[in-house]
């Protein structure tokens, strides 16, 4: 007997950032499977795919971030318990898509008696099924090393790009401290702009506290870019752009891969002397933190492109022309 196999690609969403899997689906021209989620009394999480996923090639998407009365932790959970279904379901390959890593800055110990809790994570997804990760800006590329099979790593990159390359005047791009040095030298390459770095402090046991302190390169009567894979508290962008003000730049924009914005990130940001924040959709921005200050772009075609390569067998790295492994 000979059977001729035929690939499926299968899309699933998590509850996290809808919007965005829509989006992806509608990108690759597929139908996202209801993955019939649902919540016990206790807070358990229930799955059963309304569908059957047997032998197909699955891609599970979904942003670890707080969503309604859920928190982060909860859209973890749901993230896993969706691919220990596809794996018990008989699914030929389970892609992880996580638009937004959970953990991802809890990647080594700082200090003595700390867990790396993004190996723990990466662990986690890979016992309860997940044959490869697919993810976007890491905060440490390293982390894909910590996954013992593929991890696709993605850039926002050529979606801030082209939005940065339509603003007038005399582009800095600039890193809000040493550790985003090498992303913001991709950016200077990319938009033909000088690079300047702002030096930081924190302050001593005190979390989320940033002390900026100076400013090494060209930034007066220029428009500034601070780059960053993310703005949480906004501690450190905020303090950057204060001391880039204090410096002459003539124009504060900052451009970052994830709005997290916990905390005072919007109050900071509006009291801050920064007059555009650019962001990516990789995690959904709910109403109450949508100022005029803030505009979102969306990345659901770079993620459609990376699965589409995945599933065809074809290589990623093309797709950025290997910028997203620099």
């Amino acid at each position: 007997m000979e059977v001729v196999t035929k690939k499926k690609l299968v899309l699933i969403s998590g509850r996290a950032n809808q919007a965005l899997a829509a989006e992806i689906a509608e990108v690759l021209d597929e139908h996202l499977v209801e993955p019939n989620l649902a919540d016990f009394a206790n807070g358990e999480i229930h799955c059963r795919f309304g569908e059957s996923v047997r032998g197909t090639d699955v891609f599970i998407v979904q942003s670890h971030t707080a969503y309604g009365e859920a928190t982060i932790n909860d859209a973890m959970m749901e993230h896993l318990i969706m691919v220990d279904a596809a794996r018990r379901a008989s699914a030929k390959r389970i892609t992880a898509v996580c638009p937004f890593f959970g953990y991802a800055r809890q990647d080594r110990k700082a200090v003595g008696r700390e867990p790396i809790t993004a190996k723990l994570m990466a662990n986690a997804f890979l016992a309860s099924g997940a044959d490869r990760m697919l993810s976007v800006d890491l905060h440490s590329g390293q982390m894909q090393g910590f996954f013992d099979g593929p991890w696709d790593h993605l850039t926002a990159m050529p979606v801030l790009a082209e939005y940065l390359k339509g603003i007038a005047g005399d582009l800095a791009v600039v890193s809000p401290d040493a550790g985003r040095v090498k992303v913001a030298e991709r950016y200077s390459n990319e938009l033909g702009a000088d690079l300047a770095i702002v030096h930081k402090r924190r302050a001593k046991d005190v979390m989320h506290s940033v002390e900026a302190t100076e400013v090494v390169g060209d930034v007066v009567g220029r428009t500034c870019v601070l780059i960053d894979d993310m703005i949480d508290t906004g501690g450190t962008i905020v303090a950057a752009a204060g001391a880039l003000a204090a410096c002459g730049a003539a124009n504060i924009v900052a451009a970052t891969t994830h709005g997290v914005f916990s905390g005072p990130a919007i109050d900071r940001i509006k009291n801050s002397q920064i007059s555009k924040v650019v962001i990516t959709n990789t995690l959904p921005l709910p109403p109450e933190k949508q100022i005029d200050k803030i505009e979102v772009l969306s990345v659901a075609s770079v993620i459609a492109d990376a699965i589409d390569a995945v599933f065809e067998d074809t290589s990623v790295s093309e797709i950025f022309g290997g910028k997203n492994l620099s």
